[in-house]
């Protein structure tokens, strides 16, 4: 496995960034920013003992927001040569003069803008895997699945590494940037028994390669679980007490990240516009936003304005504290950025979270289950719906029956539905917190939740 400590270095774009601005200026921009992104990626897929495919893919993109006046345009190339970039600079100059003007546009406050040495977050694994390393990893993650009783074959098993550089620059005077990498594996197992099928997997992801599990975990966990599916029946519709098992609880708070979002609050499109300050959650639930945790999948040093980071609580004691806000949407709202600016090489600044999970709660999983007579616990969920103004909510669900306080048969072909600051205001976390991505949730248990099955 060979090492690359060269590879991905954020300070050498500095000076293309510099001109890039340069240029801007000089062909009369009042403010502008530029970013760079580099990115790498290694990926191997087998399939039942064969290597099917290894693809590498590689890229850099550069992009310049401008802003003349009030007015204001972003533009992207992949062309990142000397030549290119006043061609860049004088075709955003004059789309920024063609567009309407844009009262909330503009750079972030100087004085909001990361300074000093940025945290150290260990985002980035310097040694870099070559092909057979990942093709023996995917060979091995399916080895374990299909050695589980009932897994018959495999839909596919992967392994992949992926590396990536951002750097950004505004007239303002901020420079900085940080590098990144992902390893990611998984396998998905199928299992048959008496003619019916059923699927199911398992994955792991991480920024660097010891932080990974074992692919026996990984591969047993995806055979597990496709097996458990096997013999599965419908189920009535009703209202039920419903588990959302912590790998899909996260769902949830994908929509509670958008409903929380500047842009969203500003052009009055969120359901929770009208809930800041507000009991929103029972109390005793906390949500928190980290930027800051070592080796975190959103950990970042600054935002993608250059503004400086900190841990927010989002929820305090069920009480919804703060808005996710960029520039823009803070002028509009009459408020300051919160530093959650998303930067791409096209387009204006987006709002994300970075790390943002729900505190667990003192109760077991399986202490919540026990005293449930008739529910449901879900392990998968697909084709969500959402009203963004209103918060009714449906989502496919497939999990197994929950009976007498224990979980029991598998089930599928089921509906689950409900309006979210309802759910919200009723949910209660279990104990068993698992950081998988950017948004992570323990379970959480939700009574008297409208099931539709047969």
């Amino acid at each position: 496995m060979p090492s690359d400590d060269s590879a991905l270095d954020a300070r050498a774009f500095e000076s293309l960034l510099d001109e890039l601005l340069s240029h801007a200026r000089a062909s009369g921009a009042d403010q502008a920013d530029a970013v760079v992104v580099e990115s790498r990626a290694l990926d191997a897929t087998v399939r039942n003992g064969e290597v099917e495919d290894v693809e590498r893919a590689e890229s850099r993109d550069l992009g310049l927001r401008v802003f003349v006046g009030k007015k204001t345009a972003s533009v992207s190339s992949s062309d990142l040569s000397g030549d290119s970039l006043t061609e860049l600079a004088e075709r955003a100059i004059a789309m920024a003069k063609a567009s309407p003007d844009e009262p909330w546009a503009g750079l972030a406050p100087e004085d909001r803008l990361a300074a000093g040495d940025l945290p150290e977050l260990d985002l980035f694994d310097a040694t870099t895997p070559d092909p057979k390393d990942l093709e023996e990893r995917a060979l091995a993650v399916e080895a374990a699945a299909r050695a589980v009783p009932d897994v018959t074959k495999t839909d596919h098993a992967w392994a992949g590494w992926a590396g990536s550089v951002f750097r950004l620059a505004t007239t303002g005077g901020f420079g900085g940037g940080w590098r990144s990498s992902s390893r990611h594996f998984g396998v998905a197992a199928i299992a048959e028994r008496d003619g019916a099928m059923e699927r199911d997997f398992d994955a792991h992801s991480a920024r660097h390669l010891e932080d990974l599990k074992s692919v026996e975990e990984v591969g047993a966990e995806a055979g597990r679980r496709a097996a458990a599916r096997l013999g599965g029946a419908k189920v009535k519709s009703g209202k039920r007490t419903v588990i959302f098992e912590n790998r899909v609880a996260p769902a949830l708070f994908n929509a509670f990240a958008g409903a929380i979002s500047g842009p969203s609050v500003a052009r009055g499109v969120s359901f929770l516009k009208n809930h800041h300050g507000q009991q929103l959650f029972a109390p005793g639930v906390n949500i928190v936003d980290d930027p800051s945790l070592v080796r975190g999948r959103g950990s970042r040093p600054f935002d993608g304005e250059g503004v400086r980071v900190k841990r927010w609580n989002v929820v305090e004691d069920g009480v919804l504290t703060t808005w996710l806000l960029n520039s823009s949407s803070a002028r509009q709202l009459g408020l300051e950025t919160t530093g959650h600016a998303a930067r791409s090489v096209g387009g204006s600044p987006g709002v994300s979270p970075s790390n943002l999970w729900v505190q667990p709660g003192a109760q077991s999983r399986d202490g919540m289950i026990a005293d449930i007579q008739s529910g449901l616990f879900v392990t998968e969920m697909f084709g969500p719906s959402l009203n963004a103004n209103t918060g009714d909510w449906s989502v496919g669900v497939s999990g197994f029956l929950i009976e007498g306080g224990e979980i029991t048969s598998p089930v599928s072909e089921i509906t689950v539905a409900g309006n979210l600051i309802d759910i919200y205001g009723r949910l209660q976390p279990a104990d068993d917190l698992d950081f998988r991505g950017k948004i992570n949730s323990p379970s959480l248990r939700v009574d008297d939740l409208s099931v539709a099955g047969q």
